[in-house]
């Protein structure tokens, strides 16, 4: 099973289901992220879907999420 490392180009994960939340604009401003077959999970900015991916296992992306639902992150966003 293919190995990806963080900074792998996002158009060289072959296969790769790239989606973005709803919450996204129609301008661009969207993180996607795409399940790898191994569990990771890689994520990409919309505006370069070639550029660079930073992988992550399940457990670190909930953590993130949950964080983010409780409003850790909010300071960075205002």
């Amino acid at each position: 099973m293919e190995r990806f490392d963080n900074g792998v180009p996002a158009n060289s994960i072959s296969g790769a289901q790239w989606f973005k939340s709803s919450e996204s604009s129609a301008v661009g401003n969207c993180v996607e992220v795409a399940a790898l077959p191994q569990g990771d999970v890689a994520v990409r900015n919309s505006r370069y879907p070639d550029g660079p991916a930073l992988i992550y296992t399940r457990d670190e992306l909930k953590a993130f999420v949950a964080g983010a639902k409780c409003g850790e992150f909010d300071h960075v966003t205002v």
